[in-house]
């Protein structure tokens, strides 16, 4: 027996449906289509791993459908973090994707308003990401919603 996932309208036009674990596959593809698009000459292979390894019960995901379309149009995965300097834990934004074509809609900030109601009624204090300084559209989001710099991730090529 096949069993359709609950649905809820996230935006006049858009639905959030929760993620199942037979997702992983489609999880994937979303998390490729994140990197490519601000990384288009790599190779993500890897990305299978970590769905592999931290998609689980404890870190839930939600698919944003747009009828007519045969795929999500969006997904939000959310996981755990700790902070370091309190030693307590709060909700991190693993992904945020919204498609092209979907953009500036609002979508992207009614995930967001979702995620942090989700983190607000399991007891979260806080709420983390982590944005690439090359996507300024992303950047902006979350400034607009109130999120600031906490720390620098700093790498250096050892190449």
């Amino acid at each position: 027996m096949h069993i359709k996932p609950a649905t809820r309208e996230l935006i006049p036009g858009y639905y959030l449906r929760v993620g199942l674990s037979r997702d992983r596959y489609l999880l994937v593809k979303f998390l490729r289509l994140t990197y490519q698009e601000l990384y288009p000459d790599h190779d993500f292979s890897h990305l299978a791993k970590t769905v592999n390894q931290y998609f689980a019960e404890e870190t839930p995901l939600w698919w944003v459908e747009y009828p007519g379309n045969s795929e999500p149009v969006g997904c939000l995965w959310l996981g755990n973090a700790v902070d370091q300097v309190k030693g307590d834990r709060h909700a991190h934004i693993f992904v945020l994707y919204v498609a092209p074509e979907h953009r500036r809609r609002g979508v992207g900030s009614a995930l967001m308003e979702y995620a942090e109601n989700w983190a607000r009624e399991r007891g979260d204090r806080q709420m983390g990401l982590q944005v690439f300084l090359n996507n300024p559209p992303a950047l902006n989001l979350y400034q607009k919603l109130g999120y600031q710099s906490h720390s620098v991730w700093m790498l250096k090529s050892l190449e």
